[in-house]
């Protein structure tokens, strides 16, 4: 559909960006913090950094936010770290824990920037893992005592919540992002287990939300990208449909309706995967009501029929390349579509598509909180950090965005990956995400110095004028 006329922003539009706790902190053991599983991760990709010092975030918070500011951010979507609050993930609360965040909270406010706050992003606590993990129901008690200490503590101040971020990824993916536990014995069934548990808990926490803080809202953050058939062949459609249903509608059918979408109940039954559930769940989810859906996007997905000759499932360790699972879908290169360095295509007119599928089906209000370019950027001679392929992207992204809200799509928010450079989970510290440059290498923490990129002041600009000047 071509429009003579775009409808602009939303005059109180979030113009953000996002960070997770794990990826920018740092301080991974310091001030009472309990291990996570991302802590305890033997094995990174070869040549990559741990998450050890990360950004140091968690020392130059306040230099960090001033820059924000100086961006004119309206919001920033951050996680917090379950053992910086609990360290052993149930029990006792640990007060430098809590004084984090609390200080966060307070300078995003003293810049009027609004804090919207994840829950939960991979770094489930140790203590957890080793008493079974998401594979244990008590986990699902554990998620919710720990939702209530932080409803507590911030939810005076905090008025967006989102529960667990890319919950789809950890089931599909928990391998490449150091999330699946390696003891298990039979991972692919035990993970939809997991699942389950993970969504009753996302469930009890939104309800408790509201109990606890009427004023607020909260919803989920999957990872949702439009799968697009290979061709017109009406197999290839088939394949489409059931890899947007075990990828995307699965998570957000449970979230938003409270029941399992059939056709990815289908596969869970034709692959052995049924969780078991409990009377009561199923009530759990239906009550659950979410206020908006947060999602990322990067990229689009193209599939095609599988052949059934069980070459399709593979792994290449990176959770935006799709492989296939045999007998439902086989990944397929979209001839129509640039890729990015790493393997990733670039579908702006993607991004319009998933936003008005995801409307279409939950008519709930929606949030952006990762759409992003990671690259190898560097310094120049002069000091300057040029990135004129991030500001390309992330225009054109905004383009196709303002598209979708002038077909009708309510969006209130779009906070980018990333506001400063943090460790990249596949490529280390030498991807780059970030609207700031965080002067590290590798192994190299030099003096972690921060520096405006290019595509900082093209942002800034964008804000400044509430998008009218893409």
């Amino acid at each position: 559909m071509k429009h003579t006329q775009l409808k602009p922003f939303p005059k109180d539009f979030f113009w953000g960006a996002s960070t997770s706790a794990y990826q920018v902190e740092g301080a991974w053991n310091e001030d009472g913090k309990g291990p996570s599983v991302i802590d305890i991760r033997e094995k990174y990709p070869e040549g990559t950094t741990d998450y050890k010092v990360a950004s140091d975030h968690y020392h130059r918070y306040q230099e960090d936010v001033k820059l924000m500011a100086e961006m004119g951010f309206k919001a920033y979507r951050f996680s917090i770290a379950w053992t910086r609050i609990i360290p052993n993930g149930t029990g006792e609360v640990n007060p430098k824990g809590l004084e984090f965040y609390n200080n966060l909270i307070n300078e995003l406010i003293k810049y009027k920037i609004e804090p919207i706050v994840t829950m939960y992003h991979f770094d489930l606590p140790y203590a957890l893992q080793a008493r079974g993990g998401w594979s244990n129901r008590e986990t699902i008690d554990a998620f919710v005592e720990y939702a209530k200490v932080l409803f507590e503590n911030y939810g005076d101040r905090v008025k967006y919540w989102l529960t667990i971020n890319e919950q789809n990824m950890m089931i599909m993916h928990g391998k490449a992002l150091g999330t699946l536990d390696p003891n298990l014995e039979d991972p692919d069934r035990e993970l939809y287990q997991q699942n389950h548990h993970m969504l009753v808990a996302q469930a009890k926490a939104m309800d408790v939300c509201h109990q606890m803080l009427p004023q607020a809202l909260i919803g989920p953050a999957p990872n949702i990208s439009y799968i697009y058939p290979a061709s017109s062949k009406p197999e290839d459609i088939l394949a489409a449909q059931n890899f947007n249903s075990i990828r995307n509608w699965l998570y957000l059918d449970a979230a938003v309706y409270g029941r399992y979408n059939k056709t990815a109940w289908s596969f869970l039954e034709e692959k052995g995967y049924v969780p078991t559930i409990v009377e009561g769940d199923m009530e759990i989810l239906k009550n659950a009501k979410p206020d908006f859906i947060a999602f990322n996007y990067y990229t689009s997905k193209t599939v095609e029929a599988s052949n059934g000759e069980g070459n399709d499932k593979n792994n290449t360790g990176d959770q935006e390349i799709v492989i296939g699972e045999a007998g439902v879908y086989k990944g397929h290169n979209n001839p129509n579509l640039p890729k990015n360095e790493f393997g990733w295509e670039i579908d702006p007119v993607g991004f319009r598509t998933t936003l008005r599928e995801v409307y279409d089906r939950y008519q709930l209000p929606i949030i952006i909180t990762e759409n992003g370019l990671g690259a190898f950027d560097k310094i120049e001679e002069d000091g300057s950090v040029r990135d004129p392929y991030r500001i390309d992207y992330l225009k054109k992204h905004l383009e196709q965005m303002q598209l979708a809200i002038t077909d009708g799509v309510e969006v209130f928010g779009y906070c980018p990956w990333s506001a400063i450079d943090l460790i990249s989970t596949h490529q280390g510290a030498k991807k780059r995400y970030g609207f700031i440059f965080v002067e590290r290498e590798e192994f190299d923490l030099k003096e972690l110095r921060r520096i405006p990129k290019q595509s900082f002041y093209w942002y800034k600009e964008v804000i400044a004028n509430n998008g009218e000047n893409l």
